[in-house]
């Protein structure tokens, strides 16, 4: 077998279709099935079931797709290294970044990043962190923002923000002159939440299922500025970051009594191989946070 026939048989086996894999590969599907074919006639199995003109994977299949994808992706690793022994002067970087942090913290780092690095592109994907670690995990995404509490160990992480989780009320909310809010209290109000998979209510449901506690969950929301608005007009509290409403006067953030601080990592896969772009990313980051603590300490 060779790498064209490996690649074929791969984005077939993807796509459940010989003519979706033709169109995305941009090759006459005759070529595709017959590049197939040759490959079956060598391996001397079948790949494929074909029946009314649906097709899905023998066990045998099943097991060369899983090994197909893991040969194209070193493939694809081995040539965009060799590619970078050129220098910096081309590539990528994808990362993953929670919504809350996309639009609060990141977009100075990224305008800084793409001003000292112009000839790279930048790809960001917006998500839950417990999605975009399962991507990095499974090579989808080369970088990701994740909270260090939940970290497998195939990632590598590097810590690059500290940041206490705060409950948000409305101004004018009984809880708004207080100096901290307890888990109690906080369970007792109508909640307006993340949906599952975003840090803030992976975390919350840790601490309700922890104290023995029933969430009531009135709005479920990823959209930031929803969620103000309707702790704005009073028809629930929430959780968000100090860098969120740290502008907005209408808004009130106030610490758990038992304080929740969230480790905020960037992380990479520790079998993939990380481009000389993305490298240069998790530099930039890691610099940018030692320029924040020697502030910090002025």
């Amino acid at each position: 077998m060779n790498s064209k026939q490996l690649r074929y048989f791969h984005e077939v086996a993807r796509l459940q279709s010989f003519s979706k894999a033709a169109e995305t590969l941009h090759i006459a599907q005759p070529a595709i099935s017959m590049s197939i074919q040759k490959l079956e006639r060598q391996l001397d199995i079948r790949l494929f079931h074909r029946n009314d003109r649906k097709i899905r994977l023998t066990d045998e299949g099943q097991r060369l797709f899983r090994h197909a994808g893991i040969i194209l992706k070193n493939m694809d690793d081995a040539e965009l290294e060799m590619r970078e022994l050129k220098g910096l002067t081309q590539g990528s970087v994808r990362i993953g970044i929670p919504s809350m942090l996309g639009s609060y913290y990141f977009p100075p780092i990224l305008m800084a990043f793409k001003h000292l690095h112009p000839e790279l592109n930048l790809e960001v994907i917006e998500g839950g962190t417990w999605q975009l670690q399962q991507m990095v995990e499974h090579g989808e995404l080369d970088l990701g923002v994740i909270v260090s509490e939940f970290v497998p160990e195939t990632l590598h992480t590097e810590l690059f923000l500290q940041e206490q989780m705060l409950v948000t009320v409305s101004k004018d909310h009984r809880f708004a002159t207080q100096q901290s809010v307890t888990y109690q209290d906080f369970f007792s109000e109508e909640l307006v939440m993340f949906q599952e998979g975003y840090f803030h209510r992976k975390i919350v449901d840790r601490i309700a299922a922890h104290t023995g506690a029933k969430p009531n969950i009135g709005f479920e929301t990823n959209l930031i500025p929803l969620i103000k608005s309707i702790v704005k007009q009073g028809f629930g509290i929430s959780t968000l970051l100090g860098m969120v409403i740290e502008e907005d006067d209408d808004l009130i953030a106030l610490p758990f009594s038992q304080p929740v601080w969230l480790d905020l990592s960037i992380a990479w896969n520790k079998d993939r191989y990380l481009s000389q772009a993305n490298q240069a990313f998790v530099r930039f980051m890691l610099a940018h946070r030692s320029s924040q603590k020697a502030k910090q300490t002025l």
